[in-house]
């Protein structure tokens, strides 16, 4: 996916990219299926943290995804909201939210999150003031790797694929992007690789949010001549 010439949009995912999330899902899901008398390698559960969650369960849950997801889902709900003390933002995470609305881009957070879920993110990530708006699950019937949300979110933001940019820390962001027809930015703060985010397609890849604003002036977000 090549990135725009000119980019007016950039459009966030949440767990994993703005707040440091993902391994508490891990925790959760782990605990999840042990409790429905189903473990699942915790190495094969990071894997897949930022999929939709039915696509989750098919992964990891095979064949017993039909009679124990929904008690899995349930569980992972429950205990993960337990530990949303312990959620906090990822370094430099406002500051380029405050830094993109300050030059005049729309800031869109696409996520499929639970409204339950998002709420306190949104309280954890307090950036009102740089987000035009947000999506989640109730947007959309399936989440990434299918391209809805980020459809959704351009719908909000009101432009089209080839003005936005996608940032996000998982291969599932960046394949929703790229079917969407937008171009992605990669952030390995969520524990995938950089080698695997840009081979799903994202047109560069940082440390996390805080080196993507370091280098904003460079990065594909930054007008081309």
């Amino acid at each position: 996916m090549s990135t725009p010439r000119e980019v007016t949009a950039v459009l966030f995912d949440i767990d994993g990219t703005l707040v440091d999330s993902n391994y508490l899902h891990v925790d959760a899901w782990d605990r999840a299926f042990a409790s429905v008398g189903r473990p699942v390698d915790v190495w094969r559960i990071h894997r897949s943290i930022g999929m939709d969650s039915g696509k989750l369960l098919e992964a990891l849950l095979g064949d017993d995804a039909d009679s124990l997801g929904d008690a899995a889902k349930e569980e992972h709900t429950r205990l993960y909201m337990q530990t949303t003390d312990r959620l906090r933002t990822i370094g430099g995470a406002r500051e380029l939210l405050a830094e993109l609305a300050r030059h005049g881009h729309t800031v869109v957070l696409a996520t499929s999150a639970p409204q339950s879920e998002l709420e306190i993110l949104l309280g954890v990530l307090e950036v009102d003031d740089s987000v035009k708006a947000v999506t989640s699950s109730e947007d959309v019937g399936t989440a990434k790797p299918d391209p809805d949300i980020i459809e959704t979110a351009l719908d909000k933001a009101g432009v089209p694929a080839g003005a936005a940019v996608m940032v996000g820390d998982s291969v599932w962001d960046i394949v929703a992007a790229k079917r969407a027809g937008v171009a992605s930015i990669g952030v390995l703060s969520g524990g995938f690789g950089r080698e695997e985010l840009l081979s799903a397609g994202a047109s560069a890849v940082y440390e996390d949010v805080a080196e993507l604003l370091e280098h904003l002036d460079q990065s594909p977000i930054a007008p081309r001549g």
